[in-house]
């Protein structure tokens, strides 16, 4: 990015919901550390190129340990000889004051957490720029304030320029994720150069509108549907509340804007809410794992076999969760072993490591004793311990945000004083009234094929939620999936998300729908809860399943 061409601000996102759990654990082990180490050794091939060029750069790399991170920072500058002025943010640590101070904010959910951290929005980094850092370094703050701090510093926006936020926020959201907005992870791959594509950047105006592009001879593309993709990632419905602002996406357009230019505009932005998002991380215990290999006929009777003949063990050591599942990767008349094999997932958690060695121990002595062609795909190990996310919402006030500036100088940074009464600022399903769908398509033939011939997807985890966003490229595919893929239609096609409360929101803007999968991921990626932790090929899944299609939508 520092070498491909003009940049004024270079960001990076560090932290990842199972991030906060691992820099817990490495701060319970060593506390100087707890920031993100991979920022500090890319710092040291890039800093002195980006003083040369006048590049700042942001980054929530800090972690839970900002402070020390920009002391290592200055002694790197120092060792490579290079001018630079540092600065950081700090007060998004709810347990940064002690047990009883985060109980006070937390009450009883304070009980055995590891992390527990506010995200922060952009006004602490904007004060860090405006005093003339080079380098901004945060704990965990909302990824878009990486883009709505520098963008406020430079334009000189205040709190109650609120759609000039929103846009940026939009910006920010696009840009958090890298290459997924350039091509990567992209539903429609095979239209671009997808082996390695280049980074987005933003061009941000006065009045908040962007221009998303990358660098010229870059791989990958930024077109509308790219775009259309990122910004239905890890979202809900129409309001995006942050601490900044509440951005509106269903007043999001793009528009073309040359080649690999897509530009960003009509962005509404409503005031934050009063409370912050926290995010709070235990360890749940141990994740102990054995998968049997079931190869040739009779897949499901040796599954059942295998199961009764540990149903004594397991109900002997009452583990906290058991899970079993079947993947049927099988095939009949296979010309190789490993295509004519199924998979058994066992998954065992509990706090007891002795539950784990129970288990193991049984499943080993099934080797000679159970189905034929008994074999697992690796001996049973210690377990390994997992971690249980949960998102609270804490009143912004209590909330000590400081922006410490280059010169040690700490200010204070007050909540925004235009916010909304409401506690979370979330938007209820937006497929009511509220909401003016197309005309549906009149009858006409149809063939069943699947819907990813006329749809893209882009799907996420936020904490236990999964979202979905489904879009599609043409208004004549908009007035057919917005009246074919309701709740029901969505459960029925994926079986999985029918015990779960699920939501759609309707963004005629972006021509896309976005289902939200309350508690599919259980306790956030940090548990492995499922096949596929994070959802993040739901939506592939999706688009693999096959509907009736109208035939003037298809090629």
């Amino acid at each position: 990015m520092l070498t491909g061409g003009p940049l004024d601000v270079v960001t990076g996102d560090y932290l990842a919901e199972l991030t906060m759990l691992i820099l817990g654990r490495d701060r319970a082990k060593d506390p100087s550390g707890g920031w993100a180490r991979t920022f500090l050794a890319q710092l040291e091939e890039g800093l002195g190129l980006a003083v040369d060029r006048g590049v700042r750069i942001v980054a929530n790399a800090g972690g839970l340990n900002p402070a020390g991170l920009a002391e290592r920072i200055e002694r790197l500058a120092d060792r490579l000889g290079v001018p630079v002025r540092v600065a950081h943010v700090t007060g998004d640590d709810l347990l940064a004051d002690g047990p009883q101070a985060a109980a006070q904010l937390l009450g009883e959910r304070a009980e055995g957490v590891l992390t527990a951290n506010a995200y922060l929005g952009g006004a602490g980094i904007a004060a860090c720029l405006r005093a003339g850092a080079d380098v901004v370094v945060t704990g965990r703050v909302t990824d878009a304030a990486l883009v709505t701090g520098p963008a406020a510093a430079h334009f000189g926006w205040e709190p109650g320029d609120l759609d000039a936020l929103a846009g940026a926020v939009v910006a920010g959201h696009v840009l958090e994720c890298g290459a997924q907005a350039t091509g990567g992870n992209y539903a429609f791959f095979g239209e671009l150069d997808a082996r390695r594509p280049g980074f987005p950047l933003a061009e941000i105006h006065a009045d908040g509108s962007a221009v998303i592009t990358k660098h010229p001879g870059t791989g990958g593309a930024v077109t509308v549907s790219t775009v259309t993709a990122q910004l239905l990632y890890e979202t809900a419905g129409a309001r995006y509340p942050g601490p900044d602002v509440t951005a509106r996406l269903d007043t999001v357009r793009l528009r073309p804007d040359g080649p690999d230019r897509v530009r960003i505009c009509g962005v509404r932005g409503e005031p934050p809410p009063a409370t912050l998002k926290a995010g709070l991380t235990r360890v749940g215990g141990l994740r102990h794992e054995v998968v049997f290999v079931l190869t040739g006929l009779d897949i499901e009777a040796k599954a059942a076999l295998v199961r009764a003949q540990l149903d004594s063990v397991l109900a002997g050591r009452h583990p906290a969760e058991v899970s079993w599942t079947l993947a049927r990767t099988d095939r009949a008349d296979a010309e190789t072993e490993e295509e004519a094999s199924a998979l058994l997932r066992l998954v065992v958690r509990d706090r007891d490591p002795g539950t784990g060695r129970a288990v193991g121990a049984a499943c080993v002595e099934l080797a000679l004793a159970s189905y034929p062609g008994f074999h697992l795909t690796a001996p049973p190990g210690k377990g390994t311990p997992y971690g249980v996310f949960e998102a609270v919402y804490v009143d912004a006030d209590a909330v000590r945000h400081v922006a410490v500036l280059p010169d040690g100088t700490r200010v204070p940074v007050l909540p925004s004083p235009v916010r909304t009464r409401g506690g979370q600022g979330g938007a209820a399903a937006d497929d009511g009234p509220r909401v003016l769908l197309p005309d549906p398509l009149p009858p006409g033939p149809t063939r069943r094929v699947p819907l990813g011939l006329v749809a893209g997807a882009r799907s996420g985890d936020k904490g236990g939620t999964a979202n979905v966003g489904v879009w599609v490229r043409s208004e004549t595919a908009w007035r057919w999936l917005a009246h074919e893929l309701t709740v029901e239609r969505f459960r029925a096609l994926l079986p999985e998300t029918a015990r779960f409360p699920v939501e759609r929101h309707v963004l005629p803007n972006l021509r896309a729908l976005n289902f939200v999968v309350h508690g599919l991921l259980g306790e956030g990626v940090a548990s492995h809860a499922r096949f596929d932790p994070q959802a993040k090929a739901v939506g592939e899944w999706l688009r693999a399943r096959h509907v009736n299609v109208p035939e003037v939508l298809l090629p």
